[in-house]
């Protein structure tokens, strides 16, 4: 009698732990079947992120009682499984959150250099820049911040953490299939994750993959299993970290247990500007893209943009020009606030962005040479995703590894990618990043400090009410993608899918070149040129992530043609 008893509670257990499950064939996330939604319209609640299995994820959060912060959340999650170029508990970002309340949330929880980190530690001995070590393997990675970034975001949710991570667990028990893309991406990185990592690992399971194989990553199913069952610390201390720091040990890295042990995501206070009667907010330092895009728009905003007319040589010369100023004021003013005293305020000041314009001539190309950062008396693989709620919460979340892959290591015995960030530093002065980003002593390497990021999470408000969540990966084209986004909606009346998916532009002061993809009018580039711009040619620029809200509170959601993301929603 006793055995039956113990074997019915035995049965009962088993049946709870797999209650409400959501992942599994025929089921609401179904790994093995699944196509991209591009664009939809939903009446309560929507996510767009870059693959469609988390997108699924965060809908069926929030179908199931949860909000814009849980579907963030389990979405996130969702990523680091199924988008490992990008998505990432190795990493790091930042949220930018309104809740329907109208309190604004901004959440720092970038990646850190270690406390063995030095200023010059990426030159040789003759004072030569080596790039190579600090955009792969184990001495290129910076301390991770997602898994603090995570339970920070916790605040703001209303399901327990157990119910956020599990299906990215069964994801990585259960595996998913691959696409032909996915497969493709894989196989050109086979050989760097060989090279820069120590230990077999679930990307090295196979020769080559192919479209329709199951991507099973076990290892990572325990590492998520072990931050469900201890929190944070399942991460950050215990054996995570142990193999974490083993890891580094084995591959001449610098993290150790007592970086791990310290890190902590940060609260910010976020950016607000307006433009055009909508109120824009943006993520402050040490993020560059707030500032960036409100000094942009607001560079912008005194010209009849909409006049000139979409992406006439009139509007894309002044946009070009305004980009050229704000991405050399990065160059020289921008980092770490924690470090640097960023004069964000001043940046920002209309007076200040007038003056940066007045050399600015219509119909005649600056040379970044003779543009410098303005003066002052005081001294490209991410992911993004953007959700609206049924109560009117906006969340805009972008997270990196930085490079593709980040810096191609794997933590041996646990599965998950490390981040290549500390590239993302000034390595030394005038030496450019992998996305030709220069810097200087403002955004310096130091132990614990965090490096510059291009990213650039954005809400919108109109009326003061709920009207876009935007954001993009890409480096340091992310603030230019995304302002091409607002722009397109407030100044040339586009809609969600159009704004995303319009050509895209780009350029950063240095190197003096406009990046333009490839259906790119003709015309104007003719006119343009002819204007003294040099321009080269890009397959994609971003892959920009929407949601609109209209005066009936639908939510227009739409996810970049440029790769596989898929939006969902109710």
């Amino acid at each position: 009698m006793l055995r039956t008893i113990c074997l019915f509670i035995l049965v009962f257990l088993s049946f709870l732990s797999g209650y409400g499950q959501i992942v599994g064939p025929r089921k609401a996330v179904d790994p093995y079947r699944y196509e991209p939604v591009k664009a939809a319209s939903f009446e309560r609640a929507s996510v767009a992120s870059a693959h469609a299995l988390a997108s699924q994820v965060g809908a069926e959060m929030m179908r199931r009682g949860g909000n814009a912060f849980d579907a963030a959340i389990a979405t996130q999650l969702a990523l680091a499984v199924v988008y490992p170029v990008a998505g990432n508990i190795g990493g790091g970002g930042f949220l930018l959150g309104r809740k329907a309340d109208g309190q604004l949330i901004a959440l720092d929880f970038r990646e850190t250099a270690p406390r063995a980190a030095r200023r010059d530690m990426y030159l040789d001995q003759d004072g030569k820049a080596q790039t190579e070590l600090s955009q792969n393997g184990h001495l290129a990675a910076g301390v991770p911040g997602t898994i603090a970034g995570l339970f920070a975001s916790m605040s703001y949710a209303k399901l327990p953490f157990r119910d956020l991570i599990q299906p990215a667990i069964d994801l990585a028990a259960l595996g998913f299939v691959l696409s032909e893309n996915e497969a493709r991406s894989l196989n050109w990185t086979l050989g760097n994750f060989k090279k820069y990592g120590t230990k077999p690992n679930a990307f090295t399971a196979r020769k080559e993959w192919k479209a329709g194989d199951t991507l099973v990553q076990k290892e990572l199913a325990r590492t998520l299993e072990l931050v469900r069952d201890k929190g944070a610390k399942g991460f950050y201390r215990g054996k995570t970290a142990r193999l974490l720091v083993a890891e580094m040990k084995r591959g001449g890295g610098l993290i150790d247990l007592q970086d791990l042990k310290a890190y902590e995501a940060k609260s910010r206070t976020a950016m607000e500007f307006s433009y055009r009667g909508h109120q824009i907010i943006g993520f402050p330092p040490p993020s560059s893209g707030g500032v960036i895009l409100g000094q942009v728009l607001k560079m912008l905003e005194p010209y009849p943009l909409g006049q000139y007319g979409f992406q006439s040589p009139e509007a894309v010369q002044l946009m070009v020009e305004a980009e050229r100023r704000a991405y050399a004021d990065r160059a020289t003013h921008l980092g770490d606030p924690d470090f640097w005293k960023v004069p964000v305020s001043e940046l920002l000041a209309d007076a200040y962005l007038k003056n940066r314009m007045g050399d600015f001539v219509p119909g005649k190309a600056s040379e970044s040479k003779l543009i410098k950062a303005g003066e002052f008396r005081e001294s490209e693989q991410t992911t993004h995703l953007s959700i609206v709620d049924a109560e009117g919460n906006m969340v805009a979340v972008t997270t990196t590894l930085n490079g593709a892959y980040g810096s191609k290591t794997v933590v041996g015995g646990a599965g998950f990618l490390l981040n290549n960030e500390m590239d993302d530093f000034s390595i030394k002065p005038g030496v450019a990043n992998m996305y030709g980003a220069v810097g200087g002593d403002a955004n310096a390497i130091a132990p614990n400090k965090r490096m510059l990021s291009s990213m650039c999470p954005a809400l919108v408000l109109k009326d003061n009410k709920p009207f876009m969540v935007v954001g993009t990966p890409g480096g340091t084209t992310i603030p230019t993608s995304v302002l091409q986004a607002v722009v397109n909606v407030i100044d040339f009346g586009m809609n969600a899918e159009q704004a995303i998916n319009s050509p895209k532009f780009h350029h950063q002061w240095l190197p003096d070149l406009v990046d333009i993809e490839k259906d790119f009018p003709e015309e104007t580039r003719k006119k343009l040129a002819a204007m003294g711009y040099t321009f080269r040619l890009r397959d994609g620029i971003g892959r920009t992530e929407i949601v609109l809200i209209d005066r009936d509170g639908k939510r227009m959601v739409a996810a970049d043609k440029r790769g596989e993301d898929s939006v969902a929603g109710y």
